[in-house]
């Protein structure tokens, strides 16, 4: 109970620290602010996914002077490259990536800045799209396959540079909207309206794009390729609501809501329907 309460008490003085350095120095205050939501809280490698992840690593791939773990599981088949979420890693594709191997793709996944085995302590979809032209000039996958905020990134890939390798895309519970993201931080913390402002003219600034700009509803519009998205109705961290936004904006896309599977979406239906979207022509 005590944890409870600290807990709930935290963010709460975060907000106050930051708006009382907002008076002062608002510049720091916005910066301050803006790493704290691209710091990751989680996703660093617990005891019983070590064995997995330490016989699948792959090279290190340096990015701006960070090293970034990748994993490779070889095939014959169509490269496929796996982009976990937010406080996760790599484990995330362990029973995904069993599927993918009794049809012998060629399957490489990677642990995003500030997780699992790799070094950094930022992230956000900017910085997560840059590593992962990274990894594609390597591999030059034909197939993306991303989980929450994983799958943004795709979207968002795929809107800046339009790969022309890419032959499919899977999305799973891949958020739309980062006004709404941005206005839960802002409801966690208790920011005023003007501190989010001049957040959001940092992200303008840093991005080019305003928190309402930066949408996968938007960057799906550029998506030609054929696309699966799949979403939880009972999805407690990004709505359901969505995924039928992204289904609408990209062009060829398949739409799957499932009932009980929640964010992480681990279900032996997900993976045999991704086999099956993978397979037809």
């Amino acid at each position: 109970m005590a944890n409870r309460i600290i807990k709930s008490f935290l963010p709460k003085l975060m907000g106050l620290r930051l708006m009382t350095l907002y008076k002062i120095k608002p510049e720091k205050a916005i910066y301050k602010a803006f790493k704290l939501f691209c710091t990751p809280r989680g996703g660093f490698v617990k005891p019983h996914q070590k064995d997995f992840l330490n016989a699948h690593k792959a090279e290190q791939i340096i990015f701006k002077k960070i090293k970034i773990q990748t994993y490779r599981w070889s095939g014959s088949g169509p490269k496929v490259l796996l982009l976990h979420g937010w406080d996760s890693n790599a484990f995330r594709w362990k029973d995904l990536v069993r599927h993918l191997k009794s049809k012998d793709y060629d399957v490489m996944a990677f642990d995003a800045p500030a997780q699992g085995y790799s070094e950094g302590n930022l992230l956000s979809v900017p910085i997560y799209n840059e590593v992962l032209n990274s990894i594609q000039r390597g591999f030059s996958p034909q197939i993306l396959i991303g989980h929450s905020m994983g799958g943004m990134t795709a979207i968002y890939n795929q809107h800046q540079k339009r790969n022309p390798d890419i032959r499919k895309m899977v999305l799973l519970g891949a958020p739309s909207d980062l006004k709404r993201i941005m206005d839960g931080f802002q409801k966690i913390l208790r920011l005023s309206d003007r501190f989010m402002k001049a957040t959001e003219n940092y992200f303008k600034d840093c991005y080019g794009f305003y928190f309402s700009e930066f949408n996968s509803k938007v960057f799906g519009r550029d998506i030609k390729v054929p696309t699966l998205i799949v979403h939880d109705k009972y999805d407690k961290i990004v709505p359901y609501n969505e995924a039928y936004d992204i289904h609408k904006a990209i062009e060829k896309s398949q739409l799957m809501i499932t009932e009980g599977a929640g964010h992480s979406l681990h279900k032996e239906r997900i993976y045999l329907n991704i086999l099956y979207f993978l397979e037809k022509d």
